[in-house]
């Protein structure tokens, strides 16, 4: 068996998405010799290392397809965040291992230089590999254990999914009374209250909750009498905005 390093020096990844140009773009930026193949091309991986880019729920079936194919390679990894490293073991390969970009990739072309990678691997020579590939292709890389997984992809989806739901609903709230181009409107608070997060943390807080003016945070919740779909949503923040209120030093 080719050492891990040596194998992840020419990987072959499988899956045209996003994840898997990206990547791709990001391994022939580094001098590395990528293999870009799609979701269905599973023949003649003996010896290889391969990367799965494919979908959360494609990767054990795309794994048992390899394993099918009677070659397997020598070192299988996924870019998934919240499956384990279990999913991979159908293609028969001596070691396997993941690595998931920490950031949004909303083409083939997205720039991962900088960003975060969580990484994951069945043995130390292979930790340390990908760790080593994630470090070549321009990202930071960073452990994460399997029994963590879920809560770990759990933050990022908090972090990224949630924060569009947050704003998307704050815009159609000003769309709602008549504001022009709600989303720029909105820009440059929530661009502000993100640095000073980064800065500051839950003392970054602002606003009617952080100051306990509970008459302001009546009005609000008489206002979405109109819109009994947020209630919820605006209680259920406003619980959790009050817990991160007592921690900081809000203003």
């Amino acid at each position: 068996m080719k050492s891990p390093s040596t194998a992840l020096s020419a990987p072959v990844i499988v899956g045209r998405g996003r994840v898997g140009r990206s990547i791709a773009a990001a391994a022939a930026s580094a001098e590395l010799e990528p293999v870009l193949r799609a979701g269905d091309d599973l023949e003649g991986l003996a010896g290889r290392a391969v990367l799965l880019c494919v979908p959360d729920q494609a990767i054990a079936s795309v794994a048992a397809g390899i394993g099918a194919a009677g070659s397997p390679p020598s070192l299988i990894g996924h870019t998934s965040g919240a499956t384990g490293l279990e999913a991979l073991e159908a293609a028969g390969a001596e070691q396997s291992f993941s690595l998931h970009p920490l950031q949004t990739i909303p083409d083939g072309e997205t720039d991962l230089a900088g960003c975060p990678a969580a990484v994951a691997a069945t043995a130390p020579a292979t930790l340390e590999a990908v760790t080593d590939l994630a470090t070549t292709l321009g990202m930071t890389p960073f452990r994460v254990a399997e029994a963590d997984r879920a809560t770990y992809h759990a933050a990022a989806s908090i972090a990224s999914n949630f924060l569009v739901t947050v704003e998307q609903t704050a815009a159609e709230l000003l769309d709602g009374i008549g504001i022009d181009r709600p989303r720029e409107v909105l820009a440059p608070l929530v661009r502000r209250s993100l640095e000073n997060w980064l800065e500051r943390g839950p003392a970054a807080l602002t606003g009617p909750i952080a100051r306990g003016d509970e008459v302001t945070v009546g009005a609000h919740r008489e206002a979405l009498r109109d819109h009994p779909e947020l209630l919820d949503l605006y209680d259920g923040l406003a619980a959790r905005t009050r817990e991160l209120a007592a921690t900081g030093s809000p203003r």
